[in-house]
This record gives C-alpha cells, structure tokens and sequence, in this order.
C-alpha cells in the first residue's frame, strides 16, 4: 500500500474553520469538523434531500431543515476507546516527540481509514472532560502494566477496550474494562486499576469488568462482573428514567434524543386510545417515552438482553401499558393475530439499524395496517429504499426531518411520517 498526505492546500472552502481538536485530520471520528456548524448541517440537509429524491425517486416531499444538537461539543455520553500495541504517530509528534513516544502502547480512536491502528488521543472534544480524565488515568496505569494491550495478530494480550458512559441528566458515570481472558491474574489487575480510579476520579459511578472471548475486535464482553458500584447508571429523557447498563443500547447524544423523542412523539399524533407498536425497541426508550399518550405499547427486538432491559425501565417508571417481546421482528410479526388479538396496531414505530427493513418486516408491517407510521432513520440511503416501498403500498411520506445527532461526523439521523392512504398492497419481494 501506499499512503499520502496533503503538502499544500492552494484554496480553502470559505465555510471551513480550524478544528479545534489537536488530532484532527488523523482519528477516524470528526470528519467534518473543519466546516462551520451552519454549512454541516446544510451538507447534511443536501445528504438526506437527495437520497430521498434520487434512490427513492420521490418528489414534493416536505423535507425540513436539520433540527441543530443542542449541544455542538461535549454531547456524547458514551466514548469507546482501543488499547493497540500499534500506535500510529501523528506528523507533529514524531517532529516534536524526541525520545519519550512509546511505540508499543496506544489508548484511543482508529485512525482514520485503518481498523488496525490507534491514535493515542489526551483529549476528545465529544466527551466531557471528566470522561478525559478517566482516560487518561486509565492510560498512565496501563502503560505500565505487566499485561499488554491485546493484539488480533496472535489474541494475545490483555487490554481491549475502555467504554465510558455518563448520565447527562444524572450526573453518574460508568467505565467499562473490557479485557481478555486471563483468569485470576487479569481479575487482580483490574481490581488494582480500580481503585486508583476510585482515589484519582471520585465522581465515577460505577467499574464493571467485560472479560471477551471472541476474536472479533467489539467492544462487549461474554461475561460481566461489577468491580465497584451498583454496575449501571441512569439517565433521564423528558418525564422517564432509564437504566444504563454495560450493553445497553442508548441514545449516544442525550439532549439531541431528547429532542429526537419529541419529534416521535408529535409525529405519532396519539390521543391516549392508540395501540403503538415499537420495532427494534432496543432498551424500550421510545416506546416508554410514548406510553404516556398512548393505550397499549407492543415493544418487539432480537436482542434479549435489550429486552430485559426494556422491562426493567418499564418498572423503574411505573409503566404498566408497555409489553416487550423478544425475537426476529419478521418472525413475531407471521403472529400478529395473537400479539394484536385485543387491539390491531394503530401506529407503528420503526427505528432499525443502518441496513434498514428487511423486504419480509416491510411486508408484515404495511399488512398491519397502521393508520400511522413514525420511521426513525440513521441512515438516509436505506430510509429511501423503504420508503419508496411504503409508498408503492398504500402510504403517503407526509413530512421528514432530519436531526443532527453527530455534530463533526457525516451521520444524520431523521424522523418522518408516512399515512394510510389505501389497503392495495403489491407483492413485496
């Protein structure tokens, strides 16, 4: 491979600006953020107006501008860092480095266009900078420790990945350890390096220890043991309260979701009499922060422990409406005659991953019926294709908007609403 870099820029954008991160240009994070806030949000306002449009070849579709983040640094209340014995040096450091760099010991962000590499970062303008203390505690013990950073080279290795989630609206704070497996030896380290974070860092909440077996570089674990605290957090969204554990599925920009969920819950346009059903529930923070308005909330996901977690936050708000089913959405849905025996669906929820619907869910759902559907999307291109199905099925995209959840990133999230026109349905191959 060969690699280059830039020597000279002839002209610059009048919309860019200096990015205020020392690292920019060599994590693999920020990609934009050298551009004015204003002329991101217009890129990504051009993203989403054109996927529509050309993959989707819809037109006359009320398309608004970006809602901003409250919150255009520091928003993120969850970073994961990558312990690398392969650190990548930024062209100012090996100027400036002399003899002090270590080679061998990395804690941070890939690098831009490598999964192999690390960035050693001191400091990340998406987290708060008691999640930058943390880290770099956490770095100065490691460095030194007798266990290595992990490598997919031989799995050999301790060290994989450090999770830091904060409570934005609670003030509480998890680090997460996510180590190999190395018996009793690897158990003493992490206990050692907890309780220099407890005496450094007294605001954190809790210490787990995620102990991984897979080669896969993911930053979860097959086993988690709390080393300090109740092992979870909380965090508030509008009325509701939410559990956080390690695995827990939440919404990374707080007050961004905040407002993402009044959005959902304006285009829901519940009276109290609805049934809502909440596809890809995840941890049910959707489908709670609507049972308020709503009569009946059917929550389905394939992840089971997401599911456990929706029932827990169901019962840490009193929420009795709220029913949560785990399992393949495309699969539950063939039994929709039992889920929805007492009420048909009267609004449905969508919010998938970045690979949207499967063609089979698209099928079961516009058999449904809804009178309303609130698609919540990451990932413009997918939402076009769908929604061009949706529209060939008897729907109507009334309105979309964008929400900027990742300030500096070129992800956008968006909220729109489709309504029942007519029950002639096409085949759905």
């Amino acid at each position: 491979l060969h690699y280059a870099r830039i020597l000279e820029v002839i002209r610059s954008s009048l919309e860019q600006i200096a990015p205020r991160c020392q690292h920019f240009g060599d994590c693999g994070g920020c990609a934009i953020q050298h551009y004015e806030y204003e002329a991101q949000l217009r890129q990504k306002h051009t993203q989403v107006v054109d996927s529509i449009t050309r993959l989707g070849k819809l037109t006359d579709i009320d398309i608004t501008p970006v809602l901003p983040s409250p919150d255009v640094f520091y928003y993120r209340n969850k970073m994961e860092f990558t312990f690398s014995r392969l650190r990548w040096f930024s062209a100012k450091e090996i100027e400036t480095g002399g003899n002090d760099l270590s080679k061998d010991f990395a804690l941070g962000m890939n690098v831009k266009g490598f999964y192999n590499k690390t960035l050693h970062i001191r400091e990340c303008h998406l987290q708060s900078e008691l999640c930058n203390t943390i880290r770099n505690v956490i770095a100065l013990y490691c460095a030194d420790s007798a266990l290595r950073p992990y490598t997919t080279v031989d799995h050999s290795g301790f060290w994989r990945f450090l999770v830091v989630r904060e409570g934005k609206n609670t003030g509480e704070s998890m680090v997460n350890l996510v180590t190999a497996d190395r018996g009793e030896k690897g158990q003493t380290e992490v206990d050692r390096l907890a309780e220099i974070l407890k005496k450094e860092v007294p605001e954190i909440t809790t210490i787990v220890h995620s102990v991984s077996k897979k080669k896969a570089q993911v930053a979860t674990g097959d086993s988690c043991r709390t080393v300090y605290g109740p092992g979870y957090i909380t965090d508030r969204l509008g009325d509701f309260t939410y559990r956080i554990s390690a695995n827990s599925f939440f919404q990374t920009n707080t007050r961004g979701a905040e407002k993402l969920y009044e959005l959902v819950d304006a285009f829901a346009g519940l009276s109290g009499s609805e049934t809502v059903c909440d596809f890809y529930c995840g941890a049910g923070s959707i489908g709670i922060y609507l049972s308020k308005k709503a009569r009946r909330v059917v929550g389905i996901e394939i992840v089971e422990a997401a599911i456990e977690d929706a029932k827990t936050n169901a019962a840490l708000n009193n929420v009795d409406n709220c029913e949560f089913h785990c399992g393949d959405i495309k699969d539950l849905l063939l039994q929709q005659k039992q889920l929805f025996a007492t009420s048909a669906p009267d609004v449905v929820v969508l919010d998938p991953p970045r690979v949207g619907l499967h063609h089979k869910v698209v099928a079961e759902v516009v058999a449904l019926g809804a009178k309303r559907i609130v698609y919540v999307s990451c990932n413009p291109a997918t939402f076009a294709r769908d929604a061009r199905i949706f529209s060939d099925n008897g729907y109507e995209l009334a309105k979309v908007q964008p929400v900027d959840m990742f300030p500096h990133t070129a992800h956008i999230e968006l909220v729109s609403q489709f309504n029942l026109k007519s029950r002639a349905v096409n085949d759905i191959a």
